[in-house]
């Protein structure tokens, strides 16, 4: 279309130029005494197109010459730019294949070049950020090579260039991490934090700076501090769902070790999410350690329901390892002191019995709690089935016991003997 239309113009330019200078008669004289100079007005104005032509081309070529310095510089500062940038491209190279020195070399030589840059009157707008990178390599270079001095030197040069005007805030975001990371490899959690603090509040809340924020928490011995980050990272989907759960479980199994006494435990059970006091790991390590602690068996017995519910409705899920444990912590919640809290427990564990009455454990247990309310008989008859099933040997060594024993209070030293016997190989 572009050239269709350039053809039109061509053939009208002709066709103008034919109907003006094809019947033009016109003539034009100049007189320059002693002189005259007679020519037709189109010979004029070919004249006057060509000294036009004429003149165009020669200012445009003093134009030229007088640029020629200017591009000069222009190149030279072009070539200086492109060595930094290709130095600092270097740079990143060799550290990412491990090369510490090569790249801390190059990143040096990407600053000197920056530096000569600027001393011949060009400041790149990028300044700050190339300088701050370099910076950065070089000392993460030397924290790779545990020279921490020169990691510290070039770490605050980075922060300087980082806060200068222009800067963007993201370079100085990007340094604070670093930093902190560093100090992680340091074991040093208290200077981690330090860092993280410097942080304005939105980047506080990025994945990466939680990510840090857990393993300096973790260090620092900050068990609930850490569980509160894990709970952020595990909404914010770093983790799976699956090591989510390991993580969150694994805090707050070492804030329940950690408790001194029962209040103190009390008050952390109260704090977990209704989702982690369901797990019935944490459930059963924080009922072991109330009891070991010396705590109310209600309350026991109170934290261990929706396990008890879940094992019940979903035996599948429930490794024998994991119901062992929990006929264990059950039994030992078990007190003779006839509440109604008790009372119930021993309606539940009957009717799960009842339920199933081939599973050992549950025989087991509703034998352990008729022996606790004094129902001798009943106790002596569940626990001999419990002993042919159970596959876990405390849980058969403590049957046996229990049954010697109550040979023992019918006077049956044969029976009693056998049973201790028992105990002893179990």
């Amino acid at each position: 279309m572009r050239a269709a239309l350039w053809l039109m113009g061509l053939f009208s330019a002709a066709v103008a130029l034919a109907l003006f200078a094809g019947d033009n008669d016109g003539t034009v004289t100049i007189f320059w005494p002693p002189h005259r100079v007679d020519m037709s007005v189109n010979l004029l104005l070919l004249l006057l197109v060509a000294l036009f032509v004429l003149l165009h081309f020669a200012l445009r070529a003093f134009a030229a010459l007088f640029e020629l310095p200017r591009q000069a510089r222009r190149w030279r500062s072009q070539q200086r730019e492109r060595a930094a940038h290709t130095s600092m491209m270097d740079a990143m190279t060799q550290f990412g294949a491990g090369r510490y020195l090569r790249a801390r070399k190059s990143a040096e030589a990407a600053l000197a070049r920056e530096q000569a840059l600027r001393e011949a009157g060009d400041v790149l707008p990028h300044r700050a950020s190339l300088r701050t990178l370099a910076h950065l390599t070089v000392a993460e270079s030397a924290h790779a090579l545990q020279d921490q001095s020169t990691r510290d030197h070039h770490l605050a040069l980075a922060l300087d260039r980082a806060s200068a005007h222009g800067a963007l805030p993201e370079l100085r975001e990007g340094v604070l991490l670093r930093a902190a990371r560093w100090a992680l490899h340091d074991r040093d959690p208290g200077a981690a934090m330090a860092r993280l603090d410097e942080l304005p509040a939105g980047a506080t809340r990025r994945t990466a700076a939680l990510r840090i924020k857990l393993k300096a928490a973790r260090q620092a011995g900050r068990q609930r501090e850490a569980l509160d980050t894990a709970r952020l990272l595990a909404k914010h989907g770093a983790f799976s769902r699956d090591a989510a759960g390991t993580v969150v479980r694994g805090l707050a199994a070492d804030q329940i070790t950690q408790a001194r006494d029962a209040a103190e435990l009390q008050q952390l059970w109260a704090a977990l999410e209704p989702a982690e006091r369901a797990m019935p790991e944490l459930a059963l390590r924080a009922a072991q350690r109330l009891l070991n602690l010396g705590g109310d068996h209600a309350v026991v017995r109170d934290w261990l329901r929706p396990v008890w519910g879940e094992m019940l409705a979903l035996p599948e899920s429930f490794s024998p390892a994991h119901r062992a444990r929990l006929a264990r912590v059950l039994e030992a919640g078990m007190a003779p002191t006839g509440d109604a809290a008790d009372q119930q427990w021993l309606a539940r564990v009957e009717a799960a019995h009842q339920a199933h009455p081939r599973d050992a454990t549950l025989q087991y247990l509703a034998g352990m709690a008729c022996l606790h309310r004094g129902l001798w008989g009943k106790a002596q008859l569940l626990l001999t089935q419990a002993v042919r099933g159970l596959q876990d040997a405390e849980l058969r060594a403590r049957a046996w016991r229990a049954l010697a024993e109550l040979a023992e209070q019918r006077g049956d030293a044969t029976a009693a003997a056998e049973a201790w016997k028992h105990a002893a190989g179990a």
